[in-house]
């Protein structure tokens, strides 16, 4: 018997593995820089310079990106220093060959700085790599049965088909100009690139991408004082990426991470040191699926053969739910009375770290906090810059009707507004919004039939089958399972038992009559 089949292309996890990293390292001030009085803050990025795969293995080479902002021992200046820790980490991946690809992400879960002595430190770092390897696996659908006189049970539905599964880069690169009241550029000392706001749109043949980038500069002038200079801005970008194949009918599920973050001074038209010119890359992870509706053919059967079904189990996925949740934060810290009176804040960042995600009746429950790093300036002149590290617990429920152990779900967390103010000289308002997006898939396993096998049927059992008997129904029984094993057709029962629906209830009596005759 020729089954017509149509192919649902899906993505299953090949292989996943976490590697957690750690760093000790001394490191000196180089000779052109001051000694150190103290640190203020330090800041941390990965760069992958090669990522190789082999069998069972994934080699990682890059470098641990260090920056740290410190105040000079004798005259209290600003300066920066920038170290770079290599990164030279094997991640075993059960099942993966060369030729395989690799989505590699990763996170920086703790990162101190430890002052030896004015010309010495010690960095210490913990990262997390999360390396995964996905394969493509195409599932033929068995969808009608090509002969005639063939009853065929079928059920209806709806299947998540990848579409398009790639990896693309996003650089955006803008200059800013200094307002004319600030005087011009000596050394650039610290720089923060956070994205904001991201807005996805998928479109035909592209996928639109809009946001903004916060950025945060602070420099030392060419005044003779040579204070520092501080300036925050907020940069909207829209960029188009080509993606052939997509439409705005597919559903996304785009995972974005800055992979790189860079600033330069560069002249202006005048010649003098006033432009800083921005540049960020975001790395696009882009799985787009079409829902897709089926008639998947479930059993066959004819009372005039035997039909042996030959298939496998599969599993299979369809969209139960997908959200952008949003929550709003509003809490207050505490700065720390040894630093005294917080004059003025100078610059704010954070993240989002997700720590537990678990099932509830109400949807998905998540827990984790919001950093907060700030910069501010106190009433000492010597040493007036302080920076602090703050965590803001939350939990928040994403509504997620009818999810259960059998889903399995992505998570994205962005924090999508931050602003901080004084409260008064010793505590600071922090408000933010934070986004949780989720994308919940329905599994389940489902016979999926191959082929069927036709055998000559067994005349004998048939014999001794009575050719008319009344059936009491049973709970769970369907007509098509009574059909089947009575050797008559679910039209025929219909017909006997005047029954104008496929419909029966256990206790029901019902005529059969045997079709084949011994």
């Amino acid at each position: 018997m020729e089954l017509k089949k149509e192919t649902v292309q899906m993505l299953r996890v090949k292989s996943k593995a976490a590697s957690q990293v750690t760093f000790d390292e001394d490191y000196n001030v180089p000779d052109t820089r001051p000694d150190i009085g103290r640190m203020i803050q330090s800041k941390a990025e990965i760069s992958m310079d090669e990522v190789r795969l082999s069998e069972g293995r994934a080699f990682l080479k890059g470098s641990l990106n260090v920056d740290m902002l410190y105040v000079g021992e004798k005259e209290g200046r600003i300066y920066s220093l920038a170290a770079k820790l290599p990164v030279d980490e094997t991640v075993n991946l059960e099942g993966i060959e060369g030729g395989d690809k690799l989505c590699l992400n990763w996170e920086m879960e703790d990162l101190s700085i430890h002052v030896i002595h004015s010309r010495k430190l010690n960095i210490k770092a913990i990262v997390t790599f999360y390396a995964a390897v996905d394969e493509t696996t195409g599932i033929q659908i068995p969808v009608a049965l090509e002969e005639e006189d063939i009853s065929v049970k079928k059920k209806r539905v709806e299947l998540m088909s990848l579409c398009i599964h790639k990896k693309d880069t996003l650089r955006i690169k803008e200059d800013i100009e200094l307002a004319a009241n600030r005087p011009n550029v000596e050394s650039l000392l610290w720089h923060t690139i956070e994205p904001r706001n991201l807005d996805l749109r998928v479109e035909k043949d592209k996928i639109r991408v809009k946001g903004e980038l916060a950025v945060f500069i602070l420099y030392e002038g060419t005044d003779e004082e040579a204070l520092p200079q501080w300036q925050e801005y907020t940069l909207p970008f829209s960029r188009e990426m080509e993606c052939q194949g997509c439409g705005e009918e597919l559903i996304p599920h785009i995972e974005v991470s800055l992979i790189h973050q860079g600033m330069e001074v560069k002249p202006d038209g005048d010649g003098e040191e006033r432009i800083f010119q921005v540049d960020a890359v975001l790395e696009l992870n882009m799985k787009l699926y079409r829902e897709v509706e089926y008639d998947l053919v479930q059993d066959v059967y004819t009372p005039l053969k035997e039909c042996v079904l030959h298939g496998k189990q599969e599993i299979l996925e369809s969209l139960l739910v997908r959200n952008l949740s949003r929550f709003r934060m509003n809490d207050r810290i505490k700065v720390k009375e040894s630093q005294g009176k917080v004059l003025q804040l100078c610059h704010s960042c954070g993240r989002v770290k997700i720590d537990k995600t678990r099932i509830t009746e109400e949807g998905i429950q998540v827990e984790g906090i919001v950093i907060l790093r700030l910069l501010y300036i106190i009433g000492n002149d010597e040493m007036p810059f302080y920076s602090m590290e703050a965590m803001l617990p939350f939990t928040h429920v994403i509504d997620a009707k009818g999810v259960g152990p059998d889903c399995r779900y992505f998570l994205h967390s962005e924090l999508e507004q931050l602003s901080v103010t004084m409260a008064d000289g010793d505590e600071i308002e922090v408000k933010a919004s934070v986004g949780l997006n989720v994308l919940v898939f329905r599994q389940w396993e489902e016979m999926i039939i191959d082929h069927v096998e036709e055998k000559p049927l067994d005349m004998k059992k048939i014999q001794d089958m009575p050719g008319v008997t009344v059936y009491m129904v049973k709970p769970g029984d369907t007509l098509w399972d009574i059909a089947r094993s009575f050797y008559t057709t679910v039209e025929e029962i219909c017909t006997m038992n005047s029954l104008q629906e496929a419909e029966i209830s256990p206790g029901q009596s019902l005529l059969l009559v045997k079709q084949v005759q011994s």
